[in-house]
């Protein structure tokens, strides 16, 4: 995945046109942006949305439900489950404990209804909350399910009583640099997605765009999108080049030649085991994005 894109649960017309943006993840919200009032209609519409696409094609849909704190999670997957998303985001997640307890509530859902075991997948958000900035390795192991981790600002903001999550140059401050280099680091020890956070200006497709190539350059593959515009940006800066496929290919047929040495020269450069790694989760991606096989 490059792109998941949010939409809110309660607007059907905002539900069709993400379906058609492009994104390789539609994630039905039924969290931030549905009233309180309006969570039961918007649970209905998700479960219409999801049981009228299921043809196991692009997008995915994933359903944002409520946070496990709120009581209303409960409701959220008795509502939806039974209609197949292919994952559930799990928001203010604290730790891995979060994550291994929705999978055993999901568990019992794909019983009742008859789904394969371990069949929907979760994308945690791991920093929405002061104590959860602590807890990252302990995504590790925590469920087969765990598909990606991602983070959030504005949560934690309201959490510790910050005014801005972003300098006067638009940059994000110290806290939230670390909010971000936690859920990065905490996915690959979960050997996970690292999916980067939204960019809330959906009108600046510039600053997006620079964004997206910070966060592809430090190892995020994934970013999360608030408006359809938002999605051919990222997918652009998420899809690896012609140029740099081409070099990774070259990369791994040089350590394939040399019956996988430590150490091989290429053009004049000597390329290790780090970069052999490096080269194949470059072509993984790239296959996922369909522009190699």
């Amino acid at each position: 995945m490059r792109s998941l894109l949010f939409v809110p649960g309660d607007s059907e017309k905002k539900l069709e046109k993400g379906f058609s943006s492009g994104t390789d993840v539609v994630i039905i919200d039924l969290e931030d942006s549905v009233a309180p009032a309006n969570k039961e209609n918007a649970r209905r519409i998700a479960a219409d949305f999801l049981s009228a696409r299921q043809s196991g094609g692009k997008p995915a849909v994933y359903v944002r439900v409520n946070d496990l704190s709120t009581g209303l999670t409960d409701g959220d997957l008795a509502a939806v489950a039974g209609a197949r998303p292919q994952g559930i985001m799990l928001p203010k997640s604290t730790s891995g404990a979060d994550v291994q307890q929705l999978s055993a509530k999901l568990r019992v859902h794909e019983a009742q209804n008859g789904l394969p075991d371990d069949g929907i997948a979760i994308i945690a958000i791991a920093t929405e909350t002061a104590a959860s900035l602590f807890t990252g390795a302990t995504y590790a192991g925590a469920s087969a399910r765990l598909a990606g981790l991602t983070w959030g600002a504005e949560d934690l903001s309201a959490a510790i009583g910050a005014r801005s999550a972003r300098d006067a140059d638009g940059r994000y401050t110290d806290v939230f640099r670390l909010a971000r280099t936690v859920t990065l680091l905490a996915a690959s020890a979960a050997e996970t997605t690292a999916i980067d956070s939204v960019y809330p200006d959906f009108r600046d497709l510039a600053g997006l765009e620079a964004e997206c190539l910070e966060a592809e350059r430090d190892g995020f593959t994934a970013k999360m999108a608030i408006h359809p515009a938002q999605v051919p940006v990222i997918n652009a800066a998420f899809t690896p080049s012609a140029e740099a496929i081409e070099h990774s290919q070259a990369v791994v047929a040089a350590f394939e030649a040399a019956g996988n040495p430590g150490v091989v020269g290429i053009g004049g450069k000597m390329y290790d085991r780090p970069h052999l790694r490096l080269a194949e989760r470059l072509l993984a991606r790239a296959r996922v994005a369909g522009v190699t096989r």
